[in-house]
């Protein structure tokens, strides 16, 4: 939590000004039992009205300033914690977008979000409430008992104990809850996270029939949070009861004494009525304490949980050419021949984290500029995590992949991208116009640059059909189109770019053979020097490039033409027959 704290940086006129006002409020709260005293003692007692409205001004004149420096330490309190609040997101943000797959994955999306959310705002209120009252409650607090004492030393040892036992019991209770709040929002990412996923699933949880079984497994975490909610609540819900019955029992005591000492003509009437008095402020400040070190305890829970992910490490760390070789381990330097290679697989391996095998094993293959490669192989044989490896959403655990003869972990991850036009096997597309989502590609693109991208993925024809054309409204996640536009779409936004590499994985499966075909054929006409890389299942997909990458298992079954593997590859052979019926393709 305390490294958190270098967001502050630029308000330290506000971290200072806003406890520098509550201090001065708190010390003109201060002197409000003394003028009271002093009214009771000088002006009631001896009728002297002039002086009741003389001292009722001055009570006036310590309310106006009380509420001056107030508003003016919310106002310095509030700005330092929203400016704060902001820069953390900003840089949570950006390190979370310099996270690869693999931290992402083992961290989790709904815990990400609930940290970047929840988490952020709860640290935002415990700064604020922080600034506001840590200093204020402790001079009310301590003040109040240096006021008793200038009164009477006996009635001020009243204070002396009652202090002490308030602070062990509002320091106990913390310590107790800090721990069970961590567990809290532990919870609600699970809550978060199954939220999540039945939201973005709804439609196969509806088509296999499984909302109740979604809905009792949703309750069975819900009730798990409410349970340990209540829990900490239940100790946390302690404090003020418990801190009433303390000062209560010590303001019998004090009225007690004082009454005593009135009656023996130590004390006057007033300062009994003062000391009475010093004895509420402090009953008000310890309850604001209270609720203070509730609101501090979470957020130092929150800070603690974000402290987690920046203290995870980016890897997208960018190598030396002397790290990247290192970390390639068996490779050498001088390990690829060919020097006109836009794409090199050396010796490549992949293994997920808390994987128990690797999913790539020792992928070495060349592929030069221009070249369309087609990547087949059956399901999980790690097709997408070959291709993954080149704009380096993942790291090779072994071996390189070099673009441009330089090793992908050297470059910059902007550098490297700009020249990879990416293409997943899930379409997203963002809520906005058509062409908003495909200047994704390219900010500045003209509408011109957008047309021919739509007609190289055959997706012009559909986008001209649609009221509003490039304006039409995309709905979040492309919800309003059918799974083949979306797939077009994306495909067109990748190619909008004009990369060096086209990665399309497995992204034209939703397309029938003809517009898979015309797909195929427009991408090569559009730019003949990009290089393009083809994942997908289907043999016609990949029947001619002009060199397809045959996976099973991990592993490289085969290397070269559709005509070169069906003879010398049976892994290929047998995925293209099963496809194959009597009257031709499927």
């Amino acid at each position: 939590m305390k490294q958190l704290l270098r967001f502050m940086k630029h308000y330290k006129k506000e971290t200072v000004l806003a406890p520098l006002f509550k201090m001065l409020e708190a010390s003109f709260e201060l002197f409000v039992p003394l003028v009271m005293a002093a009214i009771v003692d000088q002006g009631i007692k001896n009728a002297d009205i002039p002086y009741i409205l003389k001292m009722g001004l001055v009570l006036v004149a310590l309310a106006l300033i009380g509420l001056a420096t107030a508003a003016t330490a919310q106002y310095f309190s509030a700005r330092a914690a929203v400016g704060f609040a902001a820069e953390l997101k900003h840089a949570l943000f950006d390190h979370i977008q310099s996270m690869n797959y693999a931290e992402t994955d083992k961290t989790g999306t709904s815990t990400l979000i609930t940290r970047l959310t929840s988490d952020v705002n709860q640290v935002q209120s415990g700064v604020n409430l922080v600034l506001r009252l840590f200093l204020r409650s402790p001079i009310v607090v301590f003040g109040a008992m240096i006021m008793a004492f200038t009164i009477d030393v006996k009635a001020a040892l009243i204070f002396v104990v009652t202090i002490p036992a308030l602070s062990v019991v509002v320091f106990g209770i913390m310590l107790v809850s800090i721990p069970l709040y961590k567990k809290v929002q532990a919870a609600l990412d699970k809550v978060l996270g199954i939220t999540r996923e039945n939201l973005s699933g709804v439609r196969v949880i509806r088509a296999f029939s499984r909302e109740e079984e979604e809905v009792e497994m949703f309750a069975g975490y819900n009730v798990s949070l409410m349970d340990i909610q209540n829990f900490v609540g239940k100790i946390s819900a302690l404090m003020n009861p418990v801190t009433y019955i303390i000062v209560n029992v010590a303001t019998i005591v004090l009225i007690y004494t004082g009454a005593v000492q009135v009656d023996e003509g130590i004390l006057t009437q007033g300062e009994v009525i003062a000391l009475v008095n010093y004895m509420s402020q402090i009953l008000v400040e310890l309850v604001k304490l209270a609720n203070l070190i509730i609101t501090v305890t979470k957020a130092v829970a929150c800070g603690n949980r974000i402290q987690t992910v920046f203290e995870q490490p980016s890897g997208m760390k960018v190598y030396t050419e002397e790290e990247a070789l290192a970390a390639a381990r068996s490779v050498q330097a001088d390990s690829v021949k060919s020097k006109d290679a836009k794409v090199v697989f050396e010796h490549t391996n992949l293994c997920y984290p808390g994987a128990g095998a690797d999913s790539l094993i020792d992928i070495h293959v060349e592929i030069k500029k221009g070249e369309t490669v087609g990547v087949i192989g059956g399901t999980g044989s790690g097709k997408s995590s070959l291709v993954q490896l080149i704009p380096r959403f993942y790291d090779a655990t072994a071996g390189r992949v070099l673009v441009d003869g330089k090793d992908v972990k050297t470059y910059e991850p902007e550098v490297l991208r700009d020249k990879i036009g990416m293409v997943p096997q899930k379409a997203v597309l963002f809520r906005g116009t058509i062409r908003d989502n495909i200047r994704w590609g390219k900010e500045d693109a003209s509408d011109e640059e957008i047309r021919a991208a739509l007609q190289a993925a055959q997706a012009l024809d559909f986008v001209e059909d649609k009221n509003g054309k490039l304006d039409f409204e995309v709905a979040q996640g492309g919800k309003n189109l059918s799974g083949g536009q979306k797939q077009r779409l994306t495909i067109a936004r990748a190619l909008v770019m004009q990369p060096e590499i086209l990665i399309l994985d497995d992204s034209a499966s939703a397309l029938d053979y003809a517009t898979d075909a015309a797909l195929r054929k427009s991408i090569k006409e559009l730019d003949p020097e990009m290089t393009v890389f083809i994942v997908s299942q289907r043999t016609a997909s990949v029947l001619h490039a002009d060199k397809i990458i045959v996976l099973e298992d991990g592993e490289v079954a085969g290397i070269g033409t559709h005509k070169e593997l069906l003879e010398s590859c049976p892994v290929y052979k047998e995925i293209h027959d099963s496809q194959i019926s009597k009257g031709g393709q499927e």
